[in-house]
């Protein structure tokens, strides 16, 4: 049974997006390039693509140009599934080799999709990876994260800045807008979760370019870990890379929002190589939780990167009523392998998790600061 088919009854949630389905994923990239860069960009992709090739997960890609503009290209990749993509897309080598092409490219859009049918393959062929179960349902939501550093002793400016922001318009297009921003903070983590209705790229573009947002970002510029450029393109477009935390798999109880919901960020830094294995593990327990008559959780976004995960949640009443639900450790056996995924120490906590203080401790040390939360109706 796949992560999409498992049920834990008659209200069990509803699973949106989730990239441990194991489906093979298809990936978009348009670009726009500058008139005259062609042979340029042509002989970086050819280096980048030497190299793709020799990524784990990845299948093929092909390069293709406008037969009607060409400056406009496309590159289509295939991948086994959603977690080679994520790992490559964000890794400092990839990072590296896209480098020489920023400054061919004057427009790109990114688009990710999971493989849900396809014509049978010619008797003979290599077996491939599986397709995609089942549709999903979702709310024409599109979630996305950014995190990043501060320097230490700079966090409570830095939470000021971000909580006094002026918001910005909230619907950019006809069919694309920004829904919600939800803000939190863990020591000098900063963790930006957003929700975009329609196209999330140009939605993020836009929200980056609007004057009340440069000014933000502008005063919180001196106190990053990591310096950035943002009026540099190319400096941008790097920060941006490295701060993105994509959401890898989120689920929603059926029905109406109840009323008095109350939003949480939990901190997960996982021990070293095991990101992955500990978003998955946390997606699936929520998978039992969200839609369970004895949880307080309404939906559930995990968010990873490397070694951090987030899981963002939405609960009724207060999260530790019953912090074996809130931790996502609900189970025989649940708390031993949280214990083993996670960096305990990090976190604040290098304790085993085997009685109720110590889950008591570890959510009251995972829960992040919340620094403010805007839904549409706010801005």
């Amino acid at each position: 049974m796949t992560t999409t088919e498992r049920t834990t009854g008659p209200t069990a949630g509803r699973i949106a997006h989730s990239a441990f389905d194991g489906s093979r994923l298809r990936v978009i990239l348009l670009l726009d390039l500058y008139d005259g860069a062609q042979e340029q960009f042509l002989e970086a992709y050819e280096h980048m693509r030497n190299k793709v090739a020799s990524i784990p997960g990845h299948i093929q890609d092909q390069l293709c140009q406008s037969i009607e503009n060409p400056s406009q290209w496309l590159i289509t990749s295939e991948w086994e599934s959603a977690l080679p993509f994520l790992s490559w897309v964000n890794s400092e080598e990839h990072i590296d080799l896209v480098r020489p092409m920023h400054s061919c490219v004057r427009d790109t859009r990114s688009m990710r999709y999971s493989v849900l049918r396809e014509t049978e393959p010619r008797p003979g062929t290599k077996k491939r990876s599986p397709l995609q179960a089942q549709v999903r349902v979702g709310e024409g939501v599109a979630r996305h994260a950014l995190t990043f550093t501060v320097k230490p002793g700079s966090e409570s400016k830095v939470a000021e800045h971000l909580a006094g922001y002026t918001s910005p318009k909230a619907l950019l297009e006809a069919d694309t807008g920004l829904r919600r921003t939800s803000v939190f903070m863990h020591g000098n983590r900063v963790v930006r979760c957003m929700e975009v209705e329609g196209d999330l790229a140009a939605a993020l573009r836009h929200v980056a370019g609007r004057p009340e947002i440069r000014a933000i970002e502008t005063a919180i510029d001196p106190h990053l870990e990591q310096e950035r450029d943002l009026s540099d393109p190319g400096s941008a477009r790097v920060f941006f890379t490295r701060a993105a935390l994509p959401s890898v798999h989120h689920i929603r109880a059926e029905g109406p929002e109840p009323a008095g919901l109350r939003r949480h960020a939990l901190y997960y830094p996982a021990v070293e190589g095991q990101g992955i294995e500990l978003a998955r593990f946390l997606s699936r327990q929520d998978e039992a939780a969200v839609g369970h008559p004895d949880s307080r959780i309404f939906a559930s976004t995990v968010f990873q990167r490397d070694d951090i995960v987030v899981r963002m949640l939405d609960v009724t009443g207060a999260l530790d009523a019953d912090p074996e639900w809130a931790l996502g450790v609900k189970g025989q056996g649940k708390a031993a392998e949280l214990e083993r995924l996670l960096d305990g120490a990090a976190v604040g906590v290098d304790a085993p998790l085997n009685s109720e203080r110590n889950l008591n401790r570890l959510l009251s040390h995972a829960d992040m600061l919340p620094v403010t939360d805007r839904s549409t109706a706010d801005f």
